[in-house]
């Protein structure tokens, strides 16, 4: 699990190895990271949160997971 700490939330970042080979885990993991460092001004502080890839993230495409962040994320209202 990778840590990403810029702020006062932290996230980390879950890819099994049963997503895929190394290139697949990394890849979603970096999608991942980008996706949450977009949104960092809209997170609320004082948040800790890991994001675990599911299978499907392997073939998702970055506008997919973006959009399924953005709709976990206010459902968990982390959102500002």
């Amino acid at each position: 699990m990778a840590m990403q700490n810029s702020g006062p939330w932290r996230a980390g970042f879950v890819t099994s190895g049963r997503l895929g080979g190394a290139v697949v885990r990394n890849r979603v993991r970096r999608r991942l990271r980008e996706i949450v460092r977009k949104q960092q001004d809209q997170l609320r502080q004082g948040f800790c949160f890991v994001i675990i890839a599911r299978h499907e993230a392997a073939t998702a495409s970055y506008r997919a997971l973006e959009d399924e962040w953005l709709r976990l994320a206010r459902r968990a209202s982390i959102l500002l």
